[in-house]
């Protein structure tokens, strides 16, 4: 298994920074690379079912040569009525080997999130915790037992 544990990090890097934000960028591209194994061969959408978890649900959004956009969401509840939260969008960067979290479809649902959302500030600040969100979540997904199956070609 590829371990973050060895992405350098500058001496001078604080987080918020550029060089920061950035490393945070590998560190999710490896994440990802736990929980989506042959992210490169994704199609449409793949779902993870663990008993006493929500569902997750991982959606290909736009393929491109040296780049993928995808939706990460848990599915609460059943068919139609499903809520969907927290609709993150993330752009994978494969010749860089990067995955940016490039916000959700719109303001939370949830109460609490909403209050969280509201407390962020914007431009870098808001990509440094959208990202911090995104490297979190995967490595709660993962540690949780999710995994998405790729199809064999």
């Amino acid at each position: 298994m590829v371990t973050d544990a060895l992405c350098p990090v500058s001496w001078r890097a604080r987080p918020r920074s550029f060089t920061s934000l950035m490393t945070l960028y590998e560190s999710n591209y490896i994440r990802l690379g736990w929980l989506v194994p042959g992210l490169r061969g994704i199609e449409g959408s793949l779902r993870s079912e663990v008993a006493g978890e929500p569902s997750l649900e991982l959606s290909v959004v736009e393929q491109c040569r040296y780049t993928t956009a995808l939706q990460l969401t848990y599915l609460f509840g059943e068919g139609a009525g499903a809520a969907r939260e927290p609709e993150l969008g993330i752009r994978v960067y494969h010749d860089a080997r990067l995955a940016e979290a490039c916000g959700s479809g719109g303001p939370p649902s949830h109460p609490g999130l909403r209050r969280l959302a509201a407390g962020v500030q914007p431009g870098r600040g808001a990509r440094w915790s959208c990202n911090m969100l995104l490297n979190k979540w995967l490595e709660y997904c993962v540690g949780t037992g999710h995994r998405f199956a790729v199809p064999a070609a």
